[in-house]
């Protein structure tokens, strides 16, 4: 009797540590390969074709920069009905304006969960899709390894400036030439947090010396966590970030050249849900609004149609192409096809190729079996 009890609570046992094991593997899933940065830069991919009499062919090369200067405003937890629905309306007049009638394209990006701030950024910077693991570091954020846009952006030599959240110094310690940070933990703060952002603006903005400048604002954030997303506190904010859409926007196409536009990127790094927290899978958590504002795209005419929806890893790849740069070795992301739209059929073939190739050397280095069951 004994042994068959025993027997009985040893397979009990192992059928509970199989299904830890079981549930480990899908909470905390293997990530893709991460390759070391002194082989990001790998070779260019093949030329798929021979070019015609008398032309000459760059498609083993990095394509030029489409834009001059690069702004990127994050706005922490910014819904995507706080853009395209009835608060979007009443409290981004501006913003609204362009959307509708400017040179702009819109889209929703669907993010993964876990919707908390450092898996976004990274998923936003590198492309690729972080894992639940990230929740514990996201209270102290370690520098980030893999291949990213900031890294490939500070080896071209691009100047990068950023203020906000102080997450991004973290990851991205020595990448900025100018900074400022500021702490995400003081929730009960509306507005010196927004403040400490803003307050260069005036300077930077009449500057050149610089080609990406991300902002990234926490207010929002913070409004949610306290009061959330219904709280009338909301529609001061956003039509605080209204305005300084406005201004970044003016001054960009105030200094705009001949030669090459410059992109102003709108974007949160999640939602929230209806209580105003985030962290899950919620549709309040997972859909933010992502746009594209630049001279370079055509002007919006006739009615708007819904938001396009895209993945929140696309940005990376887009803006890889947008500024002249290889795409993240380890990006899953596509490019989002209308912010190159304007271009010849031949360059938009090569910035596919570009994603194409990039994607499938990224499968073939996660895939043991990827060149039989490609030959066969």
């Amino acid at each position: 009797m004994r042994l068959r009890s025993g027997v009985f609570a040893s397979s009990c046992l192992l059928v509970e540590a199989l299904g830890v094991a079981l549930f480990l593997r899908g909470f905390f899933p293997l990530p893709v390969r991460s390759l070391p940065r002194r082989e990001a830069r790998g070779d260019p991919p093949a030329e798929p074709a021979p070019p015609g009499p008398g032309m000459v062919s760059n498609w083993t090369e990095i394509p030029s920069p489409l834009f001059k200067k690069v702004v990127i405003v994050l706005i922490d937890a910014l819904r995507d009905d706080f853009v395209f629905g009835s608060k979007g309306k009443q409290f981004m007049p501006y913003t609204t304006q362009v959307v509708e009638k400017g040179t702009s394209y819109s889209f929703i990006a669907e993010v993964k969960p876990p919707t908390v701030t450092m898996p976004r950024i990274k998923a936003l910077m590198t492309g690729s899709v972080p894992g639940f693991i990230d929740v514990i570091v996201n209270l102290n954020s370690p520098a980030l390894l893999d291949d990213n846009l900031i890294w490939q952006a500070k080896t071209a030599g691009k100047r990068i400036i950023f203020y906000g959240d102080d997450t991004w110094v973290k990851l991205f310690p020595k990448h900025f030439v100018e900074y400022d940070g500021t702490t995400s933990f003081f929730v009960s703060d509306f507005t010196e947090v927004d403040d400490n952002v803003t307050r260069h603006l005036d300077r930077v903005l009449k500057r050149e010396d610089w080609d990406l400048l991300i902002l990234h604002y926490l207010g929002l954030d913070h409004i949610g966590h306290v009061t959330g997303p219904n709280s009338p506190l909301v529609g001061p904010k956003l039509r605080e970030m209204d305005n300084i859409l406005k201004k970044i926007h003016i001054s960009l196409l105030s200094k705009e050249e001949a030669s090459l536009p410059n992109l102003l990127v709108v974007c949160g790094d999640h939602g929230m849900s209806e209580t105003g927290s985030h962290g899950g899978s919620s549709e309040g958590e997972v859909h933010t609004p992502l746009l594209f504002i630049s001279s370079a795209f055509e002007k919006r005419s006739g009615p708007l149609a819904q938001p396009e929806l895209v993945q929140q890893t696309d940005l990376a790849s887009t803006l890889a192409v947008g500024l002249g740069l290889p795409i993240s070795r380890n990006s899953v992301g596509n490019l989002i096809l209308p912010v190159v739209g304007g271009k010849t059929m031949r360059e938009q073939l090569r910035f596919v190729h570009l994603n194409g190739f990039q994607l499938s050397k990224l499968l073939q280095e996660n895939t043991p079996a990827y060149e039989k069951d490609f030959l066969t």
